[in-house]
């Protein structure tokens, strides 16, 4: 079902070409930037993979390019299949956990011997030399034979072997829906060094951080099997399965394995699945965007006939997300039955494919508003999980919302709940806790997934919905291709609003200080309202009037310096240290009602209206 457009093709294949390649110029210049760097890696595998024992054998070249102004002595690897082995600190934090994951629980105690994961090297180089290394758990320790210095860079030459662990959490074989090879974390990846040192916590089933770079990889699999994930394929012609041209003669070896040749330029991850049962689809958007398809043939008819209407409104989530964030900047995005549940990969997503349409369409459009939050603009997801989950909700909300013609007022409103339940179930824990380290599941996936979504919501009511998406831009512009943290959006959202908010960063993200304001009285004219949670706000009134007629009024937080663009009357700001603010209305008041939005997440609404009786 591919749409040859090919005049809007080269233009936009020449956009986004230019877009990538200025990143990386970017990229190339940060050691002569005297307030930011970052890494710079380029790998280069060759993998042979044995499908009837779900194992493979590789080689991996690695040239690291150190742009930091520190000397390395040492390098790190993360091997994450190691973690799906009885006794591995994954396993055991699921089986102590109070709340498991209903996917991992104690599954990874009971694996047999050849149902494990690993990744074993055989030997590692530096600069064609031998170096010691020491695997421990989910790490590979390096120590180097010479320090690597700042503007310098190193060769690794490494031969690996690993076993595809059973599909447990994210990566594996054989998942619940069949498919044969989900490949995420499966190969041994460079770990980030940063201004705050090596990143190297060991993999409990939390997210990732990587250094940026090119991946050049081929994959040698049973020429039966299809395959999709990151980068460009290179050789479409040796392959068929739908990559190929068709104006074009095939030219496919006569081998029991073919070579599948890819190729990602400036991405910080690489992930491939493979079935030999996959259909593919190709679906060109009107920018020239490739959106491949790949899922089972056998799926019950319902779950096909999903799977093609989801192509057309894939393109609408392309379109929402470069929109509303930036310009999307490869040339293709696949959407790949794999997995189990939905999880972000460069330029491809995995997720479960026997679902009903909405949320098939819904795991899709969180998985490909990641592409933006935490892909492009790659904050450190295991430190700071609410900018990747929580960001992606929000604009995946407003997508869906749109696209789906939902007409919710606020379609946050379930992430409001979620915030409200840990809370009063004092499960709540600072957004600040490091991803593995939240006592239950549950306070991180609220923290991550509500409360990080919150804070665009809410700032919406602080600063403006107009700031906020002219906000969300200019975080993309200027981060896109790198590693913000959280006072980059700050900054960002500041710069565009003209308005303070350390306070605010601090507040929601550093403390589980809530929000709880009320109307305290109302005599006459006479308003007071009074502050009864430890988190400050601007406040935004409605006063109805006893002659039937209504004002609103915004009072800013002192700590702002400014106040956002309302046609409300605008009255004295707030000092925060002050419990009560009192101000005198034009007339005599009827009632009034903080927050009409509902934007502000203030734990106790009932104190939130008075009527005069």
């Amino acid at each position: 079902m591919k749409k040859l457009l090919i005049f809007i093709f080269t233009i936009a294949l020449t956009t986004s070409c230019v877009q990538v390649k200025e990143a990386a110029a970017r990229q190339t210049n940060v050691a002569t930037n005297t307030t930011y760097w970052q890494q710079h890696i380029s790998y280069a595998m060759d993998i042979d993979v044995a499908v009837e024992k779900h194992q493979y054998k590789g080689t991996q070249q690695v040239v690291y390019t150190n742009n930091s102004p520190d000397e390395l002595t040492k390098v790190y690897y993360h091997l994450y299949f190691n973690a799906f082995q009885p006794g591995s600190q994954m396993d055991v934090r699921s089986l102590n956990i109070i709340d498991p994951d209903a996917r991992v629980r104690d599954r990874i105690s009971k694996l047999n011997a050849d149902e494990i994961g690993y990744i074993k090297v055989n030997s590692l180089k530096q600069n064609g030399a031998a170096v010691f290394y020491e695997t421990v758990g989910t790490i590979l320790e390096v120590t180097l034979n010479t320090p690597v210095k700042a503007g310098e860079s190193v060769t690794f030459d490494m031969l690996f072997d690993a076993q595809i662990p059973l599909q447990i959490r994210r990566s594996g074989r054989d998942n619940k829906e069949g498919v044969a090879l989900s490949m995420a974390q499966w190969y041994p990846k460079m770990a980030e060094y940063d201004f705050e040192g090596w990143h190297t916590p060991p993999y409990i089933a939390r997210e990732f951080h990587g250094v940026w770079g090119d991946f050049d990889v081929k994959i040698s699999i049973d020429k039966e099997y299809v395959l999709g994930g990151t980068g460009y394929l290179q050789n479409p012609q040796e392959i068929g399965h739908g990559y190929e041209d068709v104006s074009k003669a095939l030219n496919i070896p006569n081998t029991e394995k073919l070579t599948w040749y890819f190729k990602a330029p400036n991405v910080h991850d690489f992930m491939w699945a493979a079935d030999p049962n996959y259909q593919h689809d190709i679906l060109t958007t009107a920018t020239g965007i490739d959106l491949h398809f790949l899922y089972k043939k056998d799926l019950a008819v319902k779950f096909l006939q999903n799977w093609k209407d989801l192509q057309s409104k894939t393109a609408d989530l392309m379109t929402y997300y470069s929109a509303h964030v930036g310009a999307y900047p490869y040339k293709q995005y696949s959407v790949i039955q794999g997995g189990d549940g939905g999880m972000e990969y460069a330029m491809a997503t995995l997720i479960t494919g026997e679902r009903k349409f909405g949320s098939l369409f819904g795991v899709t459009a969180h998985e490909m508003a990641h592409t933006w939050f935490q892909f492009l603009l790659a904050s450190n997801e295991s430190k700071h999980p609410w900018m990747d989950e929580g960001f992606t909700s929000y604009i995946s909300n407003k997508a869906e919302n749109l696209i789906l013609e939902e007409g919710r007022e606020n379609p946050h409103a379930g992430s409001y709940k979620g915030y409200n339940y840990v809370v009063k179930n004092n499960m709540e824990e600072p957004l600040t806790t490091h991803a593995d380290r939240y006592k239950t599941n549950t306070a991180y996936s609220i923290a991550s997934y509500s409360k990080g979504n919150i804070f665009l919501s809410q700032l919406e009511y602080v600063i403006g919905a107009q700031n906020v998406a002219k906000g969300l831009k200019k975080y993309f512009t200027d981060f896109s291709f790198k590693h913000p943290t959280p006072n980059d959006i700050k900054r960002s959202m500041e710069k565009v609003s003209g308005i303070h908010l350390d306070w605010y960063l601090n507040e929601w993200t550093q403390t589980t200080h809530t929000i709880d304001y009320g109307v305290k009285s109302v005599e006459g004219k006479e308003i007071t309202i009074e502050r009864v949670g430890a988190m400050p706000m601007p406040i935004d009134l409605e006063v109805t009037y006893t002659d039937g007629s209504i004002e609103n009024f915004n009072i800013p937080l002192r700590m702002m310096r400014g106040n956002k663009p309302t046609s409300a009357t605008i009255i004295e700001d707030w000092g925060w240290a002050y419990p009560i603010y009192s101000f005198t209305a034009a007339k005599l008041v009827q009632s009034v009602t903080i927050d009409k939005s509902n934007l502000m997440a203030d734990i106790n609404s009932e104190n939130n209206r008075l009527e005069v009786k």
